[in-house]
């Protein structure tokens, strides 16, 4: 069956356009002009992905981001105004997936919903549990659970937990990691490893000023640590 994307932007030009391209590229397409009618819509239809813009009424997309991240992982798109860098970093840090910088080329909207969905379903190489203390991390399951506790991650954070602890010791550049985030954006995600990381860590540290999992070399990348 094919994906079914959701947009949210409570500008009908956008919305049409946006809907138009994705169709044209095989999609289906729901669309909201609000933040309480795009959770409703993302509860009772469960997209596959969903495209958010940050200024909305009532509602904004920080918070819907922010209350869909407390119920799923369902991969999401922000749309955010070109100046304002801090709002993009935000909404990486809450649990984005990716961002577009508004005015935007709907064929490279188009192009982005692929890569993230094809990031999201992608299949990472099996390799059984990974135990590391009280950290498991099921490899082909996408599950991790932290002293016996299910702990939800974004499918972004899953990946790179997975990359990360698939090579315990071993420092990982950006760029590294980033060929190893299959159908990943160069320029999206290398700027927002930082924000993963920081949430990484948030989820699974309990000092996290003093990590026991993710360690960062400075200038370099990051390591893993084999505290098995």
């Amino acid at each position: 069956m094919q994906e079914l994307i959701l947009v949210v932007d409570d500008e009908p030009k956008i919305l049409k356009l946006t809907r138009d391209y994705l169709m044209k590229d095989g999609y289906r397409v729901i669309s909201a002009a609000d933040g309480m009618e795009a959770l409703s819509m993302a509860r009772r239809e469960k997209p596959d992905l969903i495209v958010l813009d940050l200024m909305l009424p009532g509602m904004d997309g920080r918070e819907v981001c922010r209350v869909l991240r407390r119920e799923s992982g369902v991969p999401i798109i922000m749309l955010t105004a070109r100046s304002e860098e801090s709002d993009q970093l935000v909404g990486l840090e809450l649990g984005a997936d990716d961002y577009i910088t508004k005015p935007f080329s709907p064929r490279m909207l188009v192009a982005r919903v692929r890569a993230v969905l094809r990031r999201a379903q992608g299949v990472l190489k099996p390799s059984g549990v990974l135990h590391f203390k009280e950290l498991e991390i099921d490899i082909e399951g996408h599950r991790v659970n932290l002293r016996g506790r299910a702990v939800h991650l974004t499918p972004n954070e899953f990946r790179l937990l997975a990359v990360l602890a698939q090579h315990p010791g071993q420092l990982l550049t950006r760029e590294q990691l980033i060929d190893q985030m299959h159908g990943v954006s160069l320029e999206s995600f290398d700027r927002s490893i930082d924000s993963h990381i920081k949430n990484l860590r948030r989820k699974l540290e309990e000092d996290q000023a003093n990590p026991m999992y993710i360690t960062t070399v400075y200038g370099e990348g990051y390591r893993f640590t084999d505290n098995r």
